[in-house]
């Protein structure tokens, strides 16, 4: 695929056929991904692969633990809530969701399961969790650098034919993915991703965020127009 293609047509998948994904494919996505640029080559990042029982047990405990009010303990911080532009793009795409999938603001149950399916990271085959070296926690750099691989390792998934969506959803209960996926204590969970054959069939699938104009997100100076 043109980069311009994978770019342009690359979207949040949220709906997975249940296939699995080849080791040896994943891999050479990452190894692409990998090539992502880090501050003076630091490379920070490293990636648990899951799937199969151990994903399921992540899947359960985080559902479990969320349903039951444990209080949530992502690692990188949320901040305040979005407000303004940033939140109205935050409903808008919710209601784009929502309206694909036929869910209507009083029907609580129905949004009740599409949350379900975020703590279940979307029932997708396979989860990639993203983590840094703890001795660089305190710097912004790390998990900026960690973005830059994320980005990369989404479009080189849908280049290959593989959906993703970024899913923090679904390491709201870090013990869990601690203990199930076998990080160490070393490792900082910056996010995952739930990655796997998108099912075209799934309503979500075909929403395609809006994205604000170049006049809004740039500014030209000393340009001579």
């Amino acid at each position: 695929m043109h980069y311009d293609d994978v770019v342009n047509g690359r979207r949040s998948i949220r709906g997975f056929k249940p296939d699995p994904v080849p080791r040896a494919l994943i891999e050479e996505i990452i190894a692409l991904a990998s090539r992502a640029p880090s501050s003076l080559n630091t490379q920070p990042w490293n990636f648990t692969v899951v799937t199969g029982e151990p994903l399921d047990r992540i899947r359960q405990g985080n559902t479990e633990r969320m349903l039951a009010g444990v209080p949530e303990s992502r690692e990188f911080r949320l901040g305040e809530q979005y407000g303004g532009a940033h939140r109205e793009r935050q409903i808008e795409i919710a209601k784009q969701l929502f309206g694909a999938m036929g869910i209507a603001r009083e029907d609580k149950e129905k949004r009740q399961d599409w949350v379900l399916r975020g703590f279940r990271q979307f029932d997708a085959p396979v989860s990639i969790v993203i983590t840094y070296d703890r001795v660089l926690l305190g710097s912004d750099i790390a998990p900026f650098d960690c973005g830059a691989v994320v980005n990369a390792l989404v479009n080189a998934a849908w280049s290959r034919g593989l959906g993703c969506v970024i899913n923090s959803q679904g390491i709201m209960q870090s013990p869990v993915v601690r203990e199930h996926a076998g990080i160490a204590e070393d490792q900082v969970i910056q996010t995952c991703v739930a990655m796997g054959w998108p099912d075209e069939s799934f309503p979500a699938n075909a929403v395609v965020s809006r994205r604000k104009p170049i006049s809004d997100a740039a500014r030209f100076v000393g340009f001579i127009d």
